[in-house]
């Protein structure tokens, strides 16, 4: 397989044409046509030869992804299932915000790091992501405004699809400098935002790479004995070496840390737990941010619920009387597959099925 063109930075993209003996001027024209016009073969960038253009043809792929399933929700929020040229199946969300079109995307094909409450982790881990790949989810969620004609684009991201970003990191580091490039899409770091489950090493790496990105944490518990049970990472990385290097990327970056928390029914909604989150992040509390998640329930989990409303607003309210910074997120496409992994998971459940109907025939 050819890998895609989209997986170079600029700089790299540069080299690449003058080691083919093309002027460094071409290459900025290839990223043009990229990233501005959002051409969908080599062959539209007019301003190329046929000869360079051929040469692209045998390096490169343009777009490796091939879209199988798109679900739009009545909220506008639309969930993408992807092709890869291997087969494997990914998904992607574009959601409306008020500020803008955000776009979740995937980092790996499956996930190895075992939360028992999420659908994305159902299957193992295959493989990484290019960052080709990755970058392609944006491209071809942007060719969909592109080609109703709709004068919108993609103003954020959030790496918090399927799979461990920081587990990927080289690749999502180079798919996050292609985005943010002022001469492609543009999208400010300021409006991208990694999310890690808890990779402590990582997230010091992340400090020192002086790029204004935002960093999220999924913390979903506050104390190492209930993490542990939901969360199998923390057996790795308990929450004290956790802290430790949040503590170092804050000391580093003078950045705000959001945590990401999945409100489970009677298992981590507790005013008790509210108590031990705000103790943990006293300390922080000025540049830090809770983000209350409503849960999704997934078949495969059915030990886990959605907490009620009052158990979600008590949790709320004592995180304010300490001083907390947190909201309740707005919940996106719950009238189609909404939570992350599911709709990649049901798929699969059908081809299987269908594969051994038609086997039996």
């Amino acid at each position: 397989m050819k890998p895609s063109i989209y997986g170079l930075t600029r700089d790299e993209l540069i080299d690449w044409a003058e080691e083919h003996g093309e002027k460094k001027f071409r290459a900025t024209q290839i990223w043009d046509w990229l990233y501005r016009k959002r051409v969908q073969t080599f062959e539209e960038m007019t301003n190329l030869s046929k000869d360079f253009i051929a040469v692209l043809n045998d390096s490169f792929c343009l777009n490796p992804l091939k879209q199988r399933i798109v679900q739009e929700a009545s909220d506008g929020t639309v969930k993408y299932l992807f092709e890869l040229p291997d087969g494997m199946l990914i998904e992607t969300v574009l959601m409306r915000q008020h500020y803008g079109l955000s776009v979740c995307v995937t980092t790996q094909v499956g996930c190895n790091i075992g939360c028992t409450f999420c659908a994305s982790g159902l299957i193992k881990k295959q493989r990484d992501l290019t960052s080709g790949e990755i970058v392609a989810q944006i491209m071809l969620v942007q060719k969909y405004f592109d080609e109703r004609q709709q004068d919108e684009r993609v103003s954020h991201v959030v790496v918090m699809g399927i799979g461990e970003p920081f587990d990927n990191y080289t690749n999502v580091l180079k798919f996050l400098r292609t985005i943010n490039d002022d001469n492609g899409l543009a999208i400010g770091a300021r409006h991208i935002t990694v999310s890690t489950s808890g990779l402590a090493h990582k997230i010091r790496d992340f400090a020192n790479e002086g790029v204004q990105v935002n960093l999220a944490v999924s913390l979903h518990a506050p104390n190492n004995e209930l993490r542990s049970s939901i969360m199998r990472i923390n057996r790795s990385f308990p929450l004290e070496k956790l802290f430790d290097a949040i503590h170092y990327y804050i000391e580093t970056t003078n950045r705000r840390v959001t945590f990401e928390y999945i409100m489970l029914n009677e298992v981590n909604d507790g005013l008790e737990q509210a108590q031990e989150l705000a103790d943990l992040l006293k300390d922080i509390k000025k540049l830090s941010y809770v983000n209350l998640i409503p849960y999704n329930p997934v078949t495969e989990h059915d030990q886990y619920s959605r907490s009620p409303k009052e158990r979600v607003l008590a949790f709320y309210d004592r995180l304010k009387k300490n001083g907390v910074n947190c909201v309740i997120r707005q919940e996106h496409g719950t009238d189609i597959d909404a939570a992350c992994g599911q709709l990649r998971s049901n798929t699969m459940k059908k081809d299987r099925q269908q594969a051994i109907a038609e086997a039996a025939d």
